[in-house]
């Protein structure tokens, strides 16, 4: 990255920017915008809905070595609390088979290995109850390359007696105060019918009865769900069938993704096309809580298992600067509807439509297949720089905190729609796109105490932290040399700046930085 050094004044203070790249795109009008605040007005604690949940593809690649990697650095770094995943009763799981005379076995040994080494790093499990095992399967229909099977039972009962046992090993295993933190959630998006559930409403409601029986039969205290719809929906349904028939539930989840076109499309053929609609993703976030206050049960928590900008793994939207700015808006526009706000994933490592081998091809991941981290890691990992108290502040398109210590963290973005008309993300997010200039951002914060600080700027942009971007310099190559993922790592994560200071009694922090389209900016003030 040739960076350039330009000198701006701010509070007294010269201060030299990394922000100009050696590259001149057009320009378009500067305007100024203005974010003001007080160090001792406070909105309340930080919501850290953000980063309770993250997704990953399925169980079975939770027992590779670099799948387990990826995981540990998503989660010291991001801090994600709990990790979701599909494919825990498919039969490459090993979990369910009968005997000669039709008795059902159960088989933990690989549950065990990805449970432990997620315990391992402190972590916890949102558990998702499906697929459904060969053995136990109604039908033959599978989805995806691993053939997860998506019938219903062939027999509700043994269904229930595998959840039974299963949520009592759990219990043996790791102690029941660590699973009364865990929330078992019944299958995955049961409304697609040509998708992930091959019965009705109805069969899915008779699921979710027998599961959250099973689970409740072991331990009242553990939480169960659902219903794991996509396009946020069956929420007023889901309630009204707990509430009618006396079934316990204790959260809603549910999914959104920010394309115009389907619900599933694993291969990206279809053409998807990123939603203009202002309020997609987080107008359906919004209008779930609402429909959970407005019913019979209106305490319920309310999770997003799934969430991203696009349904597809096959999205380079997913890879690119504007995934971050994206990422940031929906999560600041759905505060505070959601308990949890779970990406659709952590990691490439990700077989939906069987192996990717290829280093960027639209993945959903933060990372990708060799662990070089995308735009979209370094919202997470920023987000998770913020301190546990939030600011008051009137401007939308940003998180000012302080922590404990004193010291202050402003994340703030832009976040522009770029995506011209009658063209999808797959034509459109894979070119290399620079950026426009949005002019100035200036950041007043009075009351600040006074004393001396290192100044750390961290960025997210266009050629900045963009692994995406830089790939497309080495000329897309169809696998990467040791040497190449060593150089795109090697470009990924330091701040962009670091300065010390010293902030005067009686005086404010000031200071005024460029911001481009889809730019994300953290000024991180470490009080010393």
């Amino acid at each position: 990255m040739n960076k350039k050094f330009i000198p701006i004044v701010l509070a007294g203070l010269l201060f030299s920017n990394v922000f100009a790249q050696s590259n001149n795109p057009k320009k378009t009008a500067k305007t100024e915008r203005i974010i003001s605040l007080d160090f001792n007005k406070e909105k309340g604690p930080l919501n850290t809905a953000f980063k309770a949940c993250v997704g990953a593809g399925r169980a079975n690649e939770g027992l590779r070595a670099d799948w387990q990697q990826q995981l540990a650095i998503a989660g010291k770094e991001c801090g994600f609390k709990y990790i979701r995943m599909h494919g825990l009763l498919t039969d490459d799981m090993a979990v369910y088979s009968e005997d000669g005379n039709g008795k059902p076995q159960y088989n933990y040994q690989y549950v065990d290995a990805l449970y432990d080494y997620i315990i391992s790093i402190g972590m916890k499990l949102f558990v998702e109850l499906g697929f459904m095992p060969g053995a136990l399967a109604s039908g033959n229909k599978t989805i995806f390359w691993w053939r997860g099977n998506v019938t219903p039972p062939k027999d509700y009962e043994k269904w229930e007696g595998l959840i039974r046992n299963l949520t009592q090993h759990f219990t043996e295993r790791y102690g029941a105060n660590e699973v009364k933190t865990w929330y078992f959630e019944v299958w995955n998006e049961p409304n697609l019918k040509d998708g992930f559930w091959t019965g009705s409403q109805a069969d899915y409601f008779k699921l979710y009865q027998y599961s959250a029986k099973a689970v409740k039969s072991v331990n009242q205290a553990y939480k169960v769900g659902g219903p794991a719809t996509a396009g946020a929906a069956w929420v007023p349904e889901m309630i009204a069938f707990c509430k009618n028939n006396s079934v316990p539930i204790d959260f809603i989840s549910t999914h959104s993704y920010g394309v115009k076109q389907g619900f599933l499309d694993e291969h990206g053929s279809s053409g998807t096309v990123l939603d203009k609609n202002e309020w997609s993703v987080s107008g359906d976030v919004l209008n779930s809580r609402k429909q959970i206050q407005n019913s019979a049960i209106s305490g319920l928590e309310l999770h997003y298992t799934e969430w991203s900008s696009s349904y597809t793994p096959a999205d380079p939207l997913h890879d690119s600067y504007h995934e971050a700015a994206y990422i940031l808006k929906k999560l600041k526009q759905s505060e505070p509807a959601a308990n949890s706000m779970s990406y659709w994933t952590f990691t490439d490592i990700f077989e939906e439509s069987g192996p990717r081998f290829t280093p960027f091809h639209g993945g959903f991941g933060l990372m990708n297949i060799e662990g070089i981290k995308k735009p979209a890691f370094f919202a997470y990992s920023y987000l998770n720089k913020l301190g546990e108290t939030e600011l008051a502040n009137r401007d939308s398109s940003s998180w000012v905190c302080k922590n404990h210590k004193g010291d202050v963290q402003v994340l703030l973005w832009d976040y522009t729609y770029t995506l011209p008309d009658s063209v999808n993300n797959q034509a459109y997010y894979i070119k290399d796109l620079p950026a426009k200039t949005k002019g100035k951002v200036k950041i007043n914060l009075s009351h600040i105490p006074a004393g001396r600080y290192t100044m750390e700027i961290y960025k997210v942009g266009y050629r900045v932290n963009d692994a995406y971007t830089s790939y497309v310099d080495m000329g897309r190559p169809g696998q990467l040399t040791l040497q190449q993922v060593k150089k795109l790592k090697e470009q990924n994560g330091a701040p962009v700046a670091t300065q010390q200071i010293e902030i005067k009694p009686g005086t404010a922090f000031s200071r005024e930085l460029d911001i481009r389209e889809n730019d994300v900016l953290l000024i991180n003030l470490v009080k010393h």
